[in-house]
C-alpha cells in the first residue's frame, strides 16, 4: 500500500463534479480578473500620482522663478524710485537762480563782472 490513494480513486462523471468543475472554474476566472482590476487600478493610481508630483515640482520651479523675478522689479522699482527722488530734488534746486547761476560758473565758465577765470589742472603734476 506504498500507492497513493488519489491515482487509485476513479473519477466520476456526475453532474454535481462538473458543476462543482464550472464553479471552481469560474471561481479561478473570478480571481484572476480580481487581479487584472487591481494591477490596472494601481498602474492608473501610479500614473494620476506621478504626473500630479511631476507637475507641482514644474509649478514649484515657476514660482521659485516668478519670485526671483519679483526681488529683481522691487530692486529696481527701489533704484528707479531714488533716482526720480533725486531728479525732484535737483527740480526745486534748478528753480534757483543762484543755484542755476553757479553751475553755469563751474561747468561753463561764465563769470561775474570783473572776475577773472584760471582753469586749474586736474592732474596730479608729474614730476
Amino acid at each position: 500500500m506504498a500507492k497513493r490513494q488519489s491515482e487509485s480513486v476513479a473519477r466520476l462523471d456526475s453532474t454535481y463534479m462538473k458543476n462543482y468543475d464550472a464553479y471552481l472554474d469560474r471561481h479561478h476566472r473570478k480571481k484572476k480578473r480580481l487581479i487584472r482590476r487591481l494591477v490596472m487600478f494601481a498602474l492608473l493610481v501610479s500614473i494620476v500620482a506621478g504626473s500630479m508630483i511631476f507637475y507641482h515640482m514644474k509649478q514649484q520651479s515657476l514660482y521659485a522663478q516668478k519670485s526671483e523675478q519679483y526681488e529683481q522689479m522691487q530692486q529696481d522699482m527701489d533704484a528707479l524710485k531714488k533716482e526720480e527722488s533725486d531728479l525732484e530734488q535737483e527740480i526745486e534746486l534748478l528753480k534757483d537762480e543762484e543755484y542755476v547761476l553757479q553751475i553755469a560758473r563751474t561747468n561753463y565758465f561764465f563769470s561775474k563782472e570783473g572776475e577773472i577765470i584760471f582753469k586749474m589742472p586736474n592732474e596730479d603734476p608729474s614730476y
